[in-house]
């Protein structure tokens, strides 16, 4: 939307069309009848879904943005399959940016960055660390904050 690009429905990954793609593979026996899990199943999908785009040579890069909060059961699986990527992909061809928002106390004239760092704690107990930190808020972050 902010490059004026077409794009299809391999732009958009659902947890419904990763788990119906999953499921339909067992039915068709493709786990040769073994137990299919998140690890490995579902977040081999994901990363499957995730590298499609880049497989034809047509882009440079690929962003892909994971939505929802760090914490939340939804995302584990997508935060796994970020973090195997990183793994088999290296840090020079994989890089994982942290959008967050540190909220602004208007009656206090304070910001806080505890959400951001408590977000932040919760991914590297995953395994997942951002290499870039990317912060939302409506007053400017002084050194400090930044630290």
């Amino acid at each position: 939307r902010y490059l004026n690009t077409f794009t299809s429905q391999a732009n958009n990954v659902t947890t419904g069309r990763v788990y119906q793609h999953v499921i339909n593979k067992e039915r068709e026996g493709a786990y040769l009848g073994k137990t299919v899990q998140v690890i490995p199943h579902i977040t081999d999908e994901i990363k499957r879904r995730v590298l499609l785009l880049g497989e034809h040579g047509k882009y440079d890069i690929v962003i892909t943005e994971l939505g929802g909060t760090v914490g939340d059961i939804e995302s584990l699986p997508y935060i796994e399959a970020v973090r195997q990527l990183k793994w088999e992909m290296g840090t020079e061809n994989c890089l994982v940016i942290h959008l967050t928002l540190i909220p602004y106390l208007k009656a206090a004239k304070e910001l806080k960055t505890k959400p951001t760092q408590h977000s932040v704690k919760m991914m590297s107990e995953h395994g997942l660390t951002p290499d870039v930190l990317v912060c939302r808020t409506e007053e400017p972050l002084n050194k400090k904050k930044k630290k």
